[in-house]
């Protein structure tokens, strides 16, 4: 695919899945993040290699009415995964605090206060992206006409800075849409994905600046016209 595009002069567009997961991983490299993440997996892997532990959480989480989950694995090819595995950690932190409280071969993986502040920080930036890797990675239906629109919408709400931000989650944030406004801000892409958008009857020009609407109108009705000349010719 990728050779047939280069010799037909096509313009190509990666798994948007693929370029969030990178934007994300570009995004998080820091210090902090490093840390609070690498103990997470130390947490998961300490509750899952030991059943007198799961046990024991078991035990907390119904003393603290917390929900009977389990912890969850990161995957590393998978950002979400990260995120999910933050977000059970964030849910389950007073439990695992009750467990490991009492014993002093552990009690060193009890989050501190100063984790639990990076790991919202993340768990704030990442947790809305989440709903939108599988949503345009789909192999069944087309997706690029959602491209334009969903960074439009990261660019104004989601990844949009809040008053109640910390730091990190700003630079989390920031990091992500500048990662995704530079690959994607190539005229030819640009120019794809305002077509994918005019061809869409939800969105049409809604997302298209003012300025190249008569250019897209102008290809778009070349095109047809040299579609139809071309299915003439060759259906006779």
């Amino acid at each position: 695919m990728v050779l047939a595009a280069r010799l037909n002069e096509w313009t190509r567009l990666q798994c948007f899945g693929h370029r969030l997961h990178l934007a994300i991983e570009n995004a998080l490299k820091d210090d902090r993040v490093s840390r609070a993440t690498a103990l997470c997996r130390k947490l998961v892997g300490h509750f899952s290699h030991s059943w007198k532990k799961k046990a024991a959480l078991t035990e907390a989480q119904r003393d603290l009415k917390l929900p009977e989950h389990n912890l969850i694995t990161e995957c590393s090819t998978r950002w979400g995964s990260k995120e999910m595995m933050i977000a059970r950690v964030l849910e389950q932190a007073k439990a695992i605090s009750q467990v490991l409280s009492g014993d002093r071969y552990a009690s060193s993986l009890i989050p501190t206060w100063q984790d639990i502040d990076v790991l919202e920080s993340i768990h704030k930036a990442l947790h809305p992206l989440l709903e939108f890797t599988d949503a345009l990675s789909g192999e069944e239906y087309v997706s690029i006409s959602y491209l334009k629109p969903v960074l439009h919408l990261f660019a104004t709400s989601v990844l949009a800075e809040d008053a109640e931000d910390t730091d990190l989650t700003k630079s989390i944030k920031t990091k992500v849409l500048a990662y995704l406004n530079n690959k994607y801000g190539d005229p030819n892409i640009q120019e794809l994905l305002d077509v994918a958008c005019f061809l869409d009857p939800r969105f049409k020009t809604q997302f298209i600046s003012t300025d190249n609407i008569p250019a897209i109108k102008t290809r778009l009705k070349t095109e047809m016209v040299d579609l139809t000349l071309f299915t003439l010719i060759f259906s006779k």
